[in-house]
């Protein structure tokens, strides 16, 4: 019987976030009789450690801080190769991609890169993460198998600052649609623990707080549909979306909107709550395929997204587009859809999970993966 092949998942950290949202899922549903695979990240601990591990999957990280580069990272990296025997190395996010070339390259291991983002806006993102991104770009003519990318757009703005579109090609997110899926049976239960009343209507944003969410267009615009629609109210779901974090509360008062939005911080119970909700929002500045909007799409959802990404591909005409940091044009979308019958809101959401069903479910991306491991395996095969 042929065993398996190794593959190692280097991944930056571990902590929530769409790329290691994603690492989970599609190592959950790889075929375990083909593919082996072992999980690594560069510095220890994070929120998604003990998912990993109730998963089943085996983890190792490098002990690097995650705040500096560290040398020491490339011998532990280069131990771990040689005593897993590791196949492939599948890295996700840049500092991963750069140490993961760097190490497995040298030893002949072939080497896919993970991209998960598209733009790097100067003004938010970190002097040493574009530093790393310029020094994978050079690299991506060098070292790189192939970089896959989780959206067209990812895809095209790296192209556009110098990655090798030789090796680029897109394998998008994917959903689980039995997980995420409409159970409305759930709703009034939901709404019961919400204290929101059934007839009134409620919107989500599930984002961790960051500037790239773009909470503040999003309650600008809230604070306008709240003008229009007196009823209305939302609920807010991600990292440190507390009642606690002062820049929010602060956005809150601004806008008089302290009763009207729920801050719900993390949440494991997603795929029930989202049963609560009329119309899913993504007010993103930036965005490479938001898994958020496709969670809610397969949850039979509308969804209202910034054109950021892939975003508006994904909804298509299944909901509606909003340029970005648009207050205005972002709360008109909402009303739009809002002040829909009812039935109509409900077909564009069943449209929306037959979306997700057919061109973006986990299991077909699942094997886009696993095709491309067992060809880079085969090439170094018979290179060697």
């Amino acid at each position: 019987m042929t065993e398996p092949l190794r593959v190692l998942n280097l991944i930056t950290a571990l902590t929530t976030g769409g790329a290691e949202m994603m690492l989970l899922r599609l190592l959950q549903v790889v075929d375990r009789a083909r593919f082996e695979p072992l999980v690594v990240a560069l510095s220890p601990g994070g929120a998604m450690v003990p998912r990993l591990q109730a998963a089943g999957l085996r983890l190792a990280d490098l002990g690097l801080p995650r705040s500096l580069p560290d040398p020491r990272g490339a011998l532990r990296l280069a131990r771990l190769l040689r005593r897993e025997r590791i196949d492939v190395v599948q890295s996700w996010m840049y500092h991963a991609d750069l140490l993961g070339s760097l190490v497995a390259g040298r030893h002949g291991v072939p080497v896919a890169w993970g991209i998960h983002n598209s733009a790097l806006d100067p003004r938010r993102a970190k002097r040493l993460t574009r530093l790393v991104r310029a020094a994978c770009a050079r690299l991506s003519w060098r070292w790189p198998r192939a970089v896959v990318c989780c959206s067209q757009a990812a895809r095209r703005v790296h192209c556009e600052v110098g990655y090798n579109p030789a090796v680029m090609r897109v394998i998008p997110n994917g959903f689980d649609v039995q997980t995420w899926r409409p159970q409305p049976a759930l709703r009034p239960v939901q709404r019961a623990q919400l204290g929101v009343p059934a007839e009134v209507p409620l919107v989500s944003l599930v984002a961790r707080f960051d500037a790239d969410k773009d909470q503040a267009t999003f309650l600008a615009a809230a604070a306008r549909v709240a003008a229009a629609l007196p009823a209305v109210r939302f609920v807010m779901c991600g990292r440190d979306i507390l009642a606690t974090n002062p820049v929010l509360g602060s956005w809150l008062q601004q806008h008089q909107l302290t009763d009207r939005v729920l801050l719900l911080g993390e949440r494991d119970d997603l795929p029930e709550l989202l049963q609560a909700v009329d119309l899913a929002c993504s007010s993103s500045a930036s965005e490479a395929m938001p898994l958020a909007v496709g969670e809610a799409m397969a949850c039979g959802l509308p969804c209202v997204v910034t054109d950021v990404g892939d975003s508006a591909p994904m909804v298509g005409d299944t909901g509606l587009v909003a340029p970005p940091q648009d207050p205005a044009a972002l709360a008109a979308a909402m009303l739009q859809l809002l002040r829909e019958p009812a039935a109509a809101r409900q077909a564009r959401g069943a449209a929306a999970r037959q979306r997700i069903a057919t061109q973006y479910s986990l299991d077909a991306i699942a094997t886009q993966y696993q095709q491309l491991w067992a060809q880079l395996h085969a090439e170094r095969a018979v290179a060697s």
